[in-house]
């Protein structure tokens, strides 16, 4: 049995594609737990209304005196809900294309026999400041853990946004697919990227007065190695992109050009000269 999970909270202010992202994994779970917080818009009837009997609501209050330690502790409720022996973890705002689906689920079944793999790695392409450019640059994972064996003692790591081994949090032990993830965070409309600034002054307090600067700027900032998108989005998101692709609030700032970006052009530099990534932050060890 093939488990997916997630975990979400008012989707429709943040205006996450919680619908795209549990249909995506839908392609080939038995099952997707979905634990969603108690919310202000109406989010519990958006999941619901997906109309499937494989989604299984999981109601909780989320506690937002954990900080940046609630997502794990909420993404975990998540994770011991689930019935079978792997589980497809998806962030609201990602979306699984079908082609990577149906990978994970493949390398599945063709590596559940060897202990070493804990857990399968997904390619991420990070969509900014619309659907039609790329963020590869280092700031950006490369890379993701996304399909855990459940009941190992593997628990959500640093936010949920990979995963650890036991309490000490050892890096798991996990392999390349290729399937592909889309991350649609950044390529939301203006008034979603307000209210995330408004959620993280919350959730990461220290970040409060850097979260108000960006809120007030009214755009996003330029950053190097913007890429254009020249590939396909996932089926099962096209209509949510179709109706958010054109926002006359969502604007990219001037191109500025600072020194420390330099590090980020000499390390793609050696990274088509060599193939490395070097000095690349991993949550996981290749196996």
């Amino acid at each position: 049995m093939l488990s997916g999970f997630t975990i979400v909270r008012n989707a429709i202010t943040l205006d996450f594609p919680i619908v795209p992202a549990i249909r995506s994994v839908l392609e080939v779970c038995d099952e997707v737990v979905v634990n969603v917080g108690r919310s202000d818009d109406g989010t519990r009837d958006v999941v619901a209304a997906i109309a499937d009997p494989r989604v299984r609501i999981l109601d909780s209050e989320w506690d937002f005196t954990k900080k940046n330690e609630m997502l794990s502790i909420e993404t975990l409720k998540a994770m011991h809900a689930c019935q079978g022996d792997w589980g497809i973890y998806i962030q609201a705002d990602e979306v699984l294309h079908e082609t990577g689906a149906r990978l994970l689920k493949e390398r599945v079944g063709e590596w559940d026999r060897d202990e070493r793999v804990e857990g399968l790695l997904v390619d991420y392409r990070h969509f900014y400041a619309g659907f039609e450019l790329v963020a590869t640059s280092r700031r950006w994972y490369r890379r993701e853990v996304r399909a855990i064996r459940l009941r190992r003692d593997i628990r959500p790591y640093q936010g949920a946004q990979g995963f650890r081994v036991g309490p000490g949090y050892r890096k798991i032990r996990a392999r390349p697919t290729g399937a592909e993830m889309f991350h649609y965070g950044w390529a939301r409309p203006a008034r979603a990227i307000r209210e995330k600034y408004e959620l993280s002054k919350t959730i990461y307090p220290w970040s409060r007065e850097r979260s108000a600067r960006e809120q007030a700027k009214g755009y996003l900032d330029w950053i190097p190695l913007l890429k254009p998108f020249t590939g396909t989005h996932p089926r099962v998101a096209a209509a949510w992109i179709a109706e958010r692709r054109h926002d006359p609030e969502r604007r990219l700032g001037p191109r500025h050009f600072k020194l420390e970006h330099l590090r980020f052009y000499l390390s793609e530099g050696i990274e088509r000269l060599t193939g490395a990534r070097v000095f690349e932050f991993r949550n996981y060890v290749l196996v």
